[in-house]
């Protein structure tokens, strides 16, 4: 059973996790990892009996659980992190504060032939992607047990993926976690103050400034953040106030998997196909809809290495400037043949 503990200065919770070292690779030189398509790819279709049992899938009509026909598929991550069987078991140890390690890890397989690449996907392959990050959290949801769920995506080997078949995953806990929890207090400090969202007035600023603007649809906006941490790190925020990503509606899916796949067609073309990490975050599920929070994916090329300056620090060194960054991609002409 993994353990949950919290680090007792500055409030963050760590998984300790044993299991996970069986994981094939975990200790191996960068440069010893096989990124190659020549590997068996237990998510390929046929190759189902090599993923634990499908929590849910996307399939044609006539076909069965486990077996070729699935569109998406979810399963269980066979190295999780944390375990959904047993009770949370809060306890103290003198000042530190531990739990057992109660939560969901599950594996989103995009699709069903071997694709590297999600912007490659069709759009009606990356909407259903969408749809199934939708209806996981609303299932997870109702279990009581848990607080947030964080659904994210490593594409490549730098990027922390050791299965190149695309897909994402997603990870339930008992707590909030703390770049969340920060979000979400620097979000009400705002709304207190000013009694307004701080995203919707990011929203409507980037819009009017123009300059960080990537992509402007009627109901998302893309833009490199004015305080970005990374080249190119790029946001997409809904225009309209909404705190919960399983909220979501059907209009929105629709237009959200166009503007992923632009946006990952453009980051893919711009930086000749980066590693790169994609993040949504979300208000936790014990919340109703919050006034001052906002629901919105982040993505981050991996294109600069975090070094001991910034984990001792805190600071981040961006060598882009947010501007030239959003121009560049904004400039990036998309094959019309990518975009099916």
């Amino acid at each position: 059973m993994p353990d949950l503990r919290k680090d007792p200065i500055v409030g963050r919770w760590v998984i300790i996790a044993t299991d996970r070292a069986k994981r094939p690779h975990d200790f191996a030189r960068e440069k010893e990892r096989s990124t190659t398509a020549t590997v068996f790819d237990p998510f390929l279709a046929g190759n189902e009996s090599a993923t634990p049992s499908e929590i849910l899938a996307y399939r044609e009509a006539g076909t069965h659980r486990d077996k070729p026909g699935w569109r998406v598929r979810v399963v269980p991550n066979k190295f999780p992190a944390l375990q959904v069987e047993g009770q949370l078991s809060k306890r103290g140890d003198g000042i530190y504060d531990l739990m057992n390690g109660i939560g969901a890890h599950e594996v989103i397989i995009e699709c069903p032939h071997y694709e590297e690449s999600m912007a490659r996907l069709t759009l009606d392959n990356i909407r259903e992607v969408i749809w199934v990050y939708r209806d996981r959290l609303v299932d997870l949801k109702k279990d009581r047990r848990l607080v947030h769920g964080l659904v994210f995506k490593n594409k490549g080997a730098l990027a922390g993926a050791t299965i190149d078949h695309s897909h994402s995953q997603l990870i339930v806990t008992p707590v909030v976690p703390i770049n969340v929890w920060e979000e979400m207090e620097g979000a009400l400090g705002f709304y207190n103050y000013r009694g307004r969202c701080i995203f919707c007035d990011m929203v409507q600023q980037e819009l009017a400034t123009g300059s960080r603007i990537v992509l402007d649809l009627p109901n998302f906006v893309v833009f490199c953040p004015f305080a970005s941490r990374f080249p190119f790190e790029t946001w997409i925020l809904p225009k309209q106030h909404s705190s919960h990503f399983e909220n979501i509606q059907r209009q929105q899916v629709e237009e959200l998997g166009l503007v992923l796949k632009t946006v990952l067609c453009k980051l893919e073309l711009a930086l000749d196909d980066p590693p790169y990490n994609y993040i949504i975050h979300t208000a936790p599920f014990d919340t109703q809809e919050l006034q001052h929070y906002h629901w919105h994916i982040e993505i981050m090329p991996r294109l600069t290495r975090v070094a001991g300056f910034e984990w001792g620090s805190g600071f981040y060194i961006n060598p882009v400037l947010p501007e030239q960054a959003a121009a560049f991609l904004r400039d990036t002409d998309i094959d019309p043949a990518r975009m099916v």
